[in-house]
């Protein structure tokens, strides 16, 4: 693909109720070296590679969306480390203007930190649910969690600006081991995100109704072992932060159905096949694949067709637990983080 060199655009991306789009989440695969019980089915049907983004459009929808005013890309997946060549594009990506961040699973990182950190990445986020092996293998059903452990000291070893651990919550599942997570990402002078289920895909390995933890009841188990100081801070994504008095690590909620946070989205996220989301919990979507095909080089026919996605970005997303069919029947590994 040759790329025009010589656009100067400044449109900036906002939507119909006045957010400005600053963030772009890019998923490079659908694939996954796990099958997290929340994320995906255990038999999985991924996409063919005719239909999956070359590495070159991913950079090319990157630096289009970096031209119109966003400045922090995180690229997901599946599991973004999975995908071949994931370094070429990373090491593109690393010298655009923008914040670059990676969330992974982890099972990679001891072999691809210390080059990750060189090329330009500069925060990670990393999965982990229990600390106990036998549950990491139910919840993850392929993971092992020495790997990801090794990972985590890889990723600290390299000396990333900041490393945040996700930890999806489930009741009766890793519910227990809230207090553990904490004290570890302590001990390693980490962040950690507790995350309320996302009810994408369905799934047949648990009731969602039943194993929803609110952010709410976290609050009120964590608060009288690490009381939490409510911070300001924001680092452009969702999570609502807490400080402690003792400790530089932050302890983070993300909470879509307890708290919303759709009133403040400066959010998109593209999947690996060129479909653009312009929300997590709603199909409301753009087709760049297409648009890329059809004009290839010609990064102002993007550019303009991104601006006028910014007009199909609703103002909130709804989620119903109580609903045995899904709103979204995509899975999270098809939605890209």
């Amino acid at each position: 693909m040759q790329i025009n060199q010589n656009s100067n655009a400044t449109t900036q991306l906002v939507d119909r109720f006045g957010r400005r789009v600053e963030y772009i989440r890019l998923s490079v695969t659908d694939r996954c070296d796990f099958r997290c019980v929340y994320c995906m089915a255990e038999e999985m049907q991924f996409l063919p590679r005719s239909e999956v983004l070359s590495l070159e459009e991913l950079y090319f929808v990157a630096r289009a969306f970096v031209e119109l005013g966003v400045n922090k890309i995180r690229l997901t997946g599946g599991e973004p480390l999975v995908r071949r060549g994931i370094l070429t594009l990373v090491e593109q990506l690393g010298q655009l203007p923008a914040e670059l961040l990676i969330t992974t699973n982890g099972s990679q990182l001891a072999g691809m930190a210390a080059d990750l950190k060189r090329l330009g990445v500069d925060r990670l986020n990393i999965s982990l649910d229990s600390l106990q092996e036998d549950k990491f293998k139910r919840l993850t059903r392929t993971g092992r969690l020495s790997q990801v452990l090794a990972g985590i000291d890889a990723a600290i070893a390299a000396g990333f600006k900041r490393i945040k651990l996700n930890a999806v919550v489930l009741k009766g599942r890793n519910d227990d081991e809230v207090l553990d997570l904490i004290a570890f990402a302590r001990t390693k002078g980490l962040d950690i995100t507790f995350i309320e289920e996302m009810p994408l895909g369905a799934i047949t390995e648990h009731d969602r109704a039943e194993v929803y933890c609110s952010s709410d009841e976290l609050l009120q188990m964590i608060m009288p072992v690490y009381p939490l100081i409510d911070s300001a801070d924001k680092t452009g994504g969702p999570s609502h932060y807490y400080r402690m008095s003792d400790s530089d690590s932050r302890v983070g909620f993300i909470s879509p159905h307890s708290h919303n946070f759709c009133s403040e989205c400066n959010r998109v996220r593209m999947t690996v096949e060129g479909r653009l989301l312009l929300c997590l919990g709603n199909e409301h979507s753009m087709d760049l694949r297409q648009v890329i095909r059809d004009h290839p080089g010609d990064i102002e026919v993007l550019k303009q067709h991104l601006i006028r996605a910014m007009d199909l970005k609703p103002e909130q997303h709804y989620f119903d637990l109580d609903d045995e069919t899904p709103q979204i029947v995509r899975f999270m590994n098809m939605t890209g983080g």
